[in-house]
């Protein structure tokens, strides 16, 4: 399915939401040091439920060691930096959603690295800094999902 990527996540609320949303999906969620927080963090477990153990997470070093072990079909960078409409884009099995630490975003030398069609953003009204970042992931993978036809989901 798809591949959630959390660079330097800083606030356990928000990777344990995001443990919960993966779990609910089917996307994978990997984890890019260093942390803000420990992996028992009570936060995080906390906001995470019982999920942990339906959610597949993986911790790596750093961004190029998830590359490698991964191979995601495209990187695309969520950033209030981008210049595509998540909307606008086909979403494919294999994408790898990656997202910024809450506190400064991705920095500009991924953003850099990627074509303008490969960094994405939610519209949002001006003079706005951002989303929370489980609800920007959450608005994001629902959308590449939905496109799939919410594969693997169950029938209401």
């Amino acid at each position: 399915m798809f591949h959630v990527v959390l660079f330097q996540p800083e606030i356990p609320p928000n990777t344990g939401n995001i443990i919960r949303l993966c779990a609910n999906c089917g996307a994978q969620l990997h984890l890019i040091r260093p942390l803000g927080f420990d992996m028992s963090n009570k936060q995080l477990r906390r906001a995470g439920l019982d999920y942990h153990e339906f959610a597949d997470v993986q911790v790596y070093d750093d961004l190029d060691a998830f590359i490698q072990a991964v191979k995601p079909t495209r990187l695309l960078a969520c950033s209030t930096k981008g210049r595509q409409n998540y909307t606008e884009l086909r979403y494919q099995t294999g994408d790898a959603f990656l997202f910024g630490p809450e506190t400064r975003g991705l920095p500009d030398d991924i953003l850099n690295a990627l074509p303008n069609e490969q960094l994405l953003r939610i519209p949002m009204l001006p003079d706005n800094r951002s989303l929370n970042l489980s609800n920007a992931t959450a608005i994001i993978i629902y959308e590449a999902w939905r496109q799939q036809g919410f594969t693997g989901a169950v029938a209401t």
